[in-house]
This record gives structure tokens, sequence and C-alpha cells, in this order.
């Protein structure tokens, strides 16, 4: 019997999407520092496949974890969520 793999779903923006079916997606957090217990904002950048290049920057998409695709590519867009 084959076990279907748990991915990673993150939800972020689109903040570039100048390569070809490639889209650069940011993901915000807010963690909890640990001695000041204080809010702290994080955010990260992802570079996602975009397969029919649909996403345009400030859409808020979905995107799964994957295969390594390129040296830096290692998500893609599962869907587009709404736009800013």
């Amino acid at each position: 019997m084959v076990k279907k793999l748990k991915r990673k779903l993150l939800e972020g923006v689109v903040i570039s999407d100048k390569m070809n079916k490639t889209v650069t997606v940011e993901i915000n957090t807010l963690i909890l520092h640990k001695k000041y217990r204080k809010y702290v904002k994080r955010r990260v950048k992802y570079k996602a496949h975009d397969e029919k290049n649909l996403c345009k920057v400030g859409n808020k998409v979905m995107i799964e974890e994957t295969r390594p695709l390129s040296k830096t590519k290692r998500w893609r867009v599962v869907e587009i969520v709404g736009s800013l």
C-alpha cells in the first residue's frame, strides 16, 4: 500500500512575477520572542512554480512543498486565493 505524503501548505503574497513559470512568494508570520514575550514579525521569501503564468504581483496564493524543481525552487502554486 502506497502512503500519500503530507506536504506543507503556506499562504502568502506574490511579490515578483518577472521570471517565466516562477513567482516569488512572501510569507509573513508572527512569532513570540522567548525572552521578551513580545510578538516579532518574520518574513520568508520562496520561489514557487507557476505552470501557466497566472499569478500577478499582489495576488494571495497557496503554495505547496514539492520535489526540487531547480536550484532554488521547491514549492508550487496550488491556487490563487485572491488579490490585494
